[in-house]
């Protein structure tokens, strides 16, 4: 049945990155190892409790949008996004709980590319992160994330 291929997976993802937002137009500082997501988001982030208290992206996007630049792939600090991730498909999760490391998120709407991917990649970034930008999502329940750690749906 259809229902049975969507919830299937055929392996754990895995935590590649690890990024924080402190304000709205400020460097972002990368995590070295791990981070601590609380209801509000990952703590040192400005993000806020709601829908897209987290941000997330596919590690294998960072090729695709790259390719679209003419060039290799982009650094997911200039993407602004929290957690990139690596060896699940993102969009197959959508709706779904999913645990990475302590925390459990549920993956809510598209993380559209903003204006500033324009001055960040330059000519055409906007239109080369369109479909790769990611996800946001919310808190279920809040935990500790580290690098190397699992991303697997809750079953």
């Amino acid at each position: 049945m259809l229902s049975d291929l969507i919830s299937s997976w055929a392996q754990p993802g895995r935590v590649e990155w690890i990024g924080l937002r402190p304000d709205r137009r400020a460097g972002l500082v990368v995590a070295d190892e791990e981070g601590m997501i609380s209801t509000n988001g990952l703590d040192g982030d400005r993000g806020r409790a709601g829908k897209r208290a987290v941000t997330l992206i596919q590690h294998e996007h960072l090729a695709a949008i790259g390719s679209y630049l003419g060039q290799g792939p982009v650094s997911p600090d200039i993407l602004r996004r929290n957690l990139v991730i690596s060896g699940i498909n993102l969009a197959a999760l959508k709706g779904r709980e999913v645990q990475i490391g302590e925390a459990t998120l549920r993956f809510t709407v598209i993380c559209a590319p903003c204006s500033r991917m324009e001055e960040a990649l330059g000519k055409g970034g906007y239109s080369a992160v369109r479909g790769h930008g990611g996800w946001c999502a919310e808190v279920v329940r809040p935990g500790r994330v580290t690098l190397g750690g699992e991303v697997q749906p809750v079953d």
